[in-house]
């Protein structure tokens, strides 16, 4: 029997969970979706799955075994909650929560789920750990097959920022990515950080500083640096190179399509993250429906994992508030 995936929230992620899970995903069908918008969770929905306005109604519902929590961050840690109230697994797409004392909560009721039944009912959805690119860059930075890591340079652009979009919320909702994957990959936890920013682009609103330039240090000593501008206008791109002793090693752009025309050479660049990562949620979403098809525990980020993301952007944003001190992070 298939596993039966109830999805909140079918926005841009949302939807694209939906598509993967009832096309691509072996093991897995949507049975429920729900969106504060009951047309656009129709529209998402595959034709058997039922639709409702309302999150709790989906999260108890008899006809679902998971449940994917692909709303608003602001809504992350509530329905967390609820699904642990429900003992229905749940893969919650990150942030764990937007605030740091959410992100408290959840992990204490995590906790406390584990020491009463000895399992965690908890996935968070940093997807970039099942990046093909990611994971071929952890082998080879932990297989020290260029020496030790020196360096780490980051970068990551999109077109244009969520509307509404703050410095605070730049941290905690894009460089939440980074916060998480560089400790992955170096296998050391991130010790220290400093935000700056010069001019900002006449596109940042509100209270954005875009774009923004950020330092994280990990216990080993390595430095590793963050451009962030959510503003870029020509499309999406992430990179990350790792500076090593004895040489580089790199992420590669997913070969985009070719134009020769008339003099000209063109490639195309994606207007957002989706297209770049399609493999990554593929990969991870199968991991997931096959870990609890087989009653195992996802080898997926968890709650303690999102926790410590959430340590470091609070440290990140004290910085932001402070002119860009150095600012420690504390784990305690």
């Amino acid at each position: 029997m298939p596993i039966r995936v109830g999805v909140i929230g079918a926005g841009i992620m949302g939807a694209d969970h939906i598509r993967n899970l009832s096309t691509t995903i072996g093991g897995a069908e949507v049975t429920f979706v729900a969106d504060l918008d009951a047309d656009r969770a129709a529209a998402a929905a595959p034709p058997s799955a039922r639709i409702t306005t309302d999150p709790s109604e989906l999260i108890h519902s008899s006809e679902v075994d998971a449940v994917v929590v692909a709303s608003h961050d602001s809504t992350h840690a509530g329905l967390v909650l609820e699904c642990f109230e429900a003992m229905t697994p749940v893969l919650c797409e990150k942030p764990l929560a937007p605030t740091l004392l959410e992100s408290l909560d959840v992990v204490a009721a995590d906790a406390d789920m584990v020491a009463a039944t000895g399992t965690s009912l908890l996935t968070l959805g940093f997807m970039r750990r099942f990046d093909p690119g990611y994971v071929a860059l952890r082998q080879a930075v932990q297989g020290r097959v260029q020496g030790e890591p020196l360096m780490v340079h980051c970068i990551s652009r999109n077109a244009s920022a969520a509307p509404g979009a703050t410095a605070e919320s730049a941290i905690t909702n894009s460089a939440i990515h980074e916060l998480d994957i560089i400790p992955w990959l170096l296998g050391s936890p991130v010790t220290e950080v400093s935000w700056q920013a010069g001019k900002s682009t006449w596109n940042a609103d509100g209270g954005l500083r875009d774009p923004a330039f950020m330092t994280l240090r990990t216990a080993d000593g390595t430095l590793t640096t963050l451009e962030l501008f959510l503003n870029a206008q020509y499309g999406y791109a992430t990179r990350c190179e790792v500076v090593s002793e004895r040489g580089t090693a790199a992420l590669q752009d997913p070969a985009p399509l070719l134009f020769e025309q008339e003099g000209t050479k063109q490639e195309q660049v994606p207007a957002d993250w989706r297209p770049r990562f399609a493999d990554a949620y593929r990969l991870q979403l199968q991991a997931w429906i096959s870990a609890l098809a087989a009653g195992d525990k996802p080898a997926l980020a968890g709650a303690q994992d999102g926790l410590n993301a959430s340590l470091v952007a609070q440290a990140m944003i004290q910085s932001l508030h402070s002119d860009g001190a150095v600012t420690k992070v504390s784990y305690a």
